[in-house]
């Protein structure tokens, strides 16, 4: 494994193959993961790079809406497929389809536009959420844990993660309650461009999203037995921010039943512009109820 930072740009780095059939075809790598499975989040922001190579550098996306369909293999590299749906005078939409051993685990649908005037309002950030410097870091909070798992999180994620009120990685402090926030910031800064932003914010998303509906159950990371996985997944892109300066992840769980918990997201500039909403249902099992 190399630095964290250099190996997030290097699996969003995607190899464009040249082939021009009905589709525009590229490959990218799979970041290691101590479990064996691709992470979600990876192959989310590579499907988003592979999009945003087929539309004009003057679009941007706005939204996304995908599906994990199987899980991946970190052993194996990945193909994508970008069929380029629409082109409009304002709009533009792409579908993305991510391979592996010539099965799709990802399809996914993202739409860009030409910036346009309009309508502008926004939710407030809450207002009683302690600073990123007041909280213990990720590998803080995981200091002397020796455990694979809890060494990748600590010195491998691109991503330090803040947790208010705290982490549910071992047990679950306090009341028990289907809402969070997350600090996060890359741990390096990144280069410029926009879109390497925009994806690297769709990396992190999936990084807690379900965190808040295992809170409200009492439900933890460790807790024995659990198998948790990412469902579907929805983005909705408003206003630009670097992922290389603290943004503020506010998480909420409206409802949890049949195995599946859904969350909903907003992140935030430090500033208190909303960034980007989020939303997924994800498979959450637990061997016997927890609450």
């Amino acid at each position: 494994m190399s630095d964290p930072l250099s190996a997030l740009l290097a699996a969003l780095d995607l190899t464009d193959t040249g082939a021009r059939t009905t589709e525009d075809i590229f490959t990218g790598p799979s970041q290691w993961q101590p479990q064996g499975r691709v992470f979600g989040g990876q192959v989310l922001a590579q499907s988003l790079i592979a999009a945003m190579r087929t539309v004009d550098a003057e679009r941007i996306v706005h939204s996304m809406h995908g599906y994990f369909l199987r899980p991946g293999d970190m052993a194996e590299g990945i193909t994508f497929s970008v069929d380029r749906i629409h082109d409009g005078r304002s709009f533009s939409t792409r579908r993305t389809q991510a391979y592996q051993k010539g099965l799709p685990i990802l399809s996914m649908i993202a739409s860009f536009q030409t910036p346009d005037e309009g309508l502008d309002h926004q939710a407030a950030m809450p207002a009683d959420i302690p600073d990123p410097e007041s909280l213990p870091s990720l590998a803080e909070s995981l200091d002397g844990v020796d455990h694979p798992v809890a060494r990748y999180w600590a010195t491998e994620r691109p991503f330090d993660m803040r947790h208010v009120p705290s982490p549910i990685y071992f047990a679950v402090e306090g009341e028990r309650t289907a809402h969070q926030a997350v600090w996060m910031r890359a741990v390096g800064p990144l280069p410029d461009d926009p879109n390497l932003h925009r994806a690297a914010m769709a990396y992190a998303s999936d990084y807690s999203i379900l965190e808040s509906a295992m809170r409200a159950h009492g439900v933890a990371w460790a807790t024995r037995g659990l198998r948790a996985a990412s469902l579907d997944h929805a983005m909705w892109w408003h206003r630009f921010g670097r992922v290389d300066e603290w943004f503020l992840y506010v998480q909420e769980s409206p409802n949890a039943v049949g195995g599946r918990g859904l969350s909903t997201g907003r992140m935030f500039s430090r500033e208190g512009l909303l960034l980007a909403s989020v939303a997924q249902e994800g498979m959450i099992r637990v061997p016997a109820a927890a609450d």
